[in-house]
């Protein structure tokens, strides 16, 4: 896509390091894009993880410009805008209580009978994030080099999403980060979140461009790309920096 009118982003592996604040570099490319362009950032992690992350780490970034910055918690299932000098919430999909019990029991149980239920952790395993509920194998605060040694090749997150998703065939299970399973209504992944995004803000889904490290089959941005939505694909955040680098003087002859 030659102009893309927004472009969204995940945010682990993509914007940042896996829970870990944006490089002053992203940060600074990020407030550019916005002068050209809606950004949105739609990934699993809840509205705090991307307050860390994103929005305490924007300098020189005016209310203008982060009335066209789209939030989209919990894989979409949540979406902030930021209105009159605030963030608001204008809409949650959120579990029943049953649903939340039935996913948490769920995968527990699973977890421990696949030995995936780890005595050394780094903060919570399970968490309810309303919209959403997620596993985390090792915790939600574990270093990357242990996640990334736990499951090199999926294998592990894909066993489990598919054993979970046996038992709660009315909710959404998905592989989340590298380590995470994340729970949601039935229907509800990020392809829904930027549907929503289209809905709500008038910018088709043919002006818009995603980029993900998750594009593979398995991964949990790949519905974006099967939605028709034009993907570019990353392997870290240095990548994501390298494109902007490229996009940002084409939307903006001045930057």
């Amino acid at each position: 896509m030659q102009h893309p009118r927004l472009v969204a982003f995940d945010l682990d592996d993509t914007l940042a390091a896996s829970k870990s604040p944006i490089d002053a570099r992203m940060a600074s490319l990020l407030v550019r894009l916005l002068d050209s362009a809606e950004v949105c950032v739609i990934s699993g992690g809840q509205f705090a993880q991307f307050t860390m992350q994103v929005i305490d780490n924007l300098t020189g970034v005016d209310d203008a410009a982060l009335a066209r910055l789209h939030l989209m918690p919990t894989c979409g299932t949540q979406y902030y805008r930021h209105t009159a000098g605030e963030w608001e919430q204008v809409y949650a999909e959120n579990l029943t209580v049953d649903q939340k019990q039935r996913a948490l029991a769920a995968v527990e149980s699973t977890a421990r009978a696949l030995g995936y239920w780890e005595s050394e952790t780094w903060g919570a395993i399970l968490e309810d994030r309303g919209s959403q509920i997620t596993f985390s194998a090792l915790g939600q605060a574990a270093p990357v080099a242990a996640k990334t040694q736990w499951d090199p090749d999926g294998a592990k997150k894909t066993a489990l999403r598919e054993a979970v998703q046996a038992l709660l065939p009315d909710l959404e299970v998905r592989s989340g980060g590298s380590t995470s399973v994340d729970i949601t209504r039935r229907g509800i992944d990020k392809a829904y979140g930027m549907k929503r995004l289209a809905e709500l803000t008038g910018i088709p889904l043919g002006d818009m461009l995603f980029v993900g490290d998750r594009l593979d089959e398995n991964g949990n941005d790949y519905p974006v790309k099967a939605l028709g939505v034009d993907c570019i694909a990353v392997e870290n955040w240095e990548d994501t920096a390298t494109f902007l680098d490229q996009l940002i003087p084409t939307l903006h002859p001045d930057s």
